[in-house]
């Protein structure tokens, strides 16, 4: 590495607070760079993003290399590359990523559980879930990525290392995989190319096994990762018998709706999904809602497995108090 690009990486982050709007350490370039994001992000919401990644990816180029650390609340930071296409909608301050989620992550700030966060990526949950606000929970987050992994230990350490980071895949059972993949945010285990990078693999009643959690405890599961879910969840059979939900992706362009359809034919589990026209969490019974909801084809739409009575109640009191606020 040269000097040049050493002295780039070593330089301090932009910092940009989410409440306030506010952008500090930035030079013009990288301000003009920051509206532009910021305004991409706005226009392309009203067409669920598309075509926002390869833009931003493209103003990256002329940047250069340096992270940004984002306020995401007064007692979460996350930090990313600065001008990377996933996260950089970030910027736009009425973005909200996976606000289903967040909607029962912030309901849950009282329970007493555990973030499991599979295929974490750069941590964005586990920040945000063991901070103050959301409850301060204990969270593990589970990354494969050589790429990656180094930026979730990062965002560990500024956040005061108050979650536990673990480089490896979840599958159906231990062993080692080829992830493979373009783009940070998709690496994958499923058809992995023969050259990709080797990485080991566990199931999630292996965390049981190796006394990283507890069966009497409650879980909220993350599951990102990317074509393997099916297989992640065979491998998690006990502990998805307990107090866990598991939270995963159908991909807007899978019309068989192949996730879904093994947690509500295959499994015990209750299949939970967020309908933005009821503004509710749906119990399915009939996938042809699905049909309906996934109106994007390049996006991923998340959806809830549980098999426990205890989350079923919380989520039934959760569009209790969204129909009250409603009224």
């Amino acid at each position: 590495m040269s000097t040049q690009q050493t002295a780039s990486f070593s330089r301090a982050p932009i910092q940009f607070d989410r409440a306030s709007g506010a952008l500090e350490g930035a030079n013009a370039w990288e301000r003009l760079a920051a509206l532009a994001l910021s305004t991409g992000s706005k226009i392309s919401s009203h067409f669920s993003h598309m075509g926002y990644i390869a833009c931003a990816n493209l103003l990256r180029k002329t940047l250069q290399e340096r992270n940004i650390a984002v306020r995401l609340n007064d007692d979460a930071v996350f930090e990313f590359p600065y001008g990377d296409g996933y996260w950089s909608k970030l910027l736009n301050r009425s973005y909200h990523y996976e606000d289903e989620l967040e909607l029962l992550f912030q309901d849950s700030a009282d329970v007493d559980y555990t973030l499991l966060d599979c295929g974490s990526n750069y941590g964005y949950w586990s920040v945000l879930v063991s901070s103050r606000p959301f409850g301060a929970h204990r969270a593990i987050a589970i990354e494969p990525s050589g790429q990656n992994y180094p930026k979730l230990v990062n965002n560990a350490d500024i956040n005061g290392n108050r979650f536990e980071a673990m480089k490896c895949a979840i599958g159906a059972g231990r062993g080692t995989a080829r992830l493979s993949g373009t783009k940070h945010e998709a690496f994958s285990i499923a058809g992995a190319q023969d050259d990709g990078e080797e990485v080991p693999v566990i199931a999630l009643d292996n965390l049981l096994d190796d006394g990283k959690v507890s069966p009497t405890g409650k879980y909220l599961i993350k599951l990102d990762v990317e074509g393997v879910e099916i297989e992640a969840m065979k491998g998690g059979v006990r502990l998805l018998q307990g107090d866990s939900v598991i939270l995963c992706e159908e991909h807007g362009g899978d019309r068989a709706h192949t996730v879904s359809r093994y947690i509500l034919e295959q499994t015990p589990m209750k299949l939970i999904v967020f309908d933005p026209h009821s503004n509710r969490l749906e119990t399915v019974t009939d996938l042809s809602i699905l049909d309906r909801i996934k109106v994007s084809t390049h996006v991923g739409y998340n959806v809830f497995g549980t098999a426990s009575a205890f989350w079923l109640a919380r989520i039934d009191a959760l569009n209790a108090k969204s129909a009250r606020r409603v009224q």
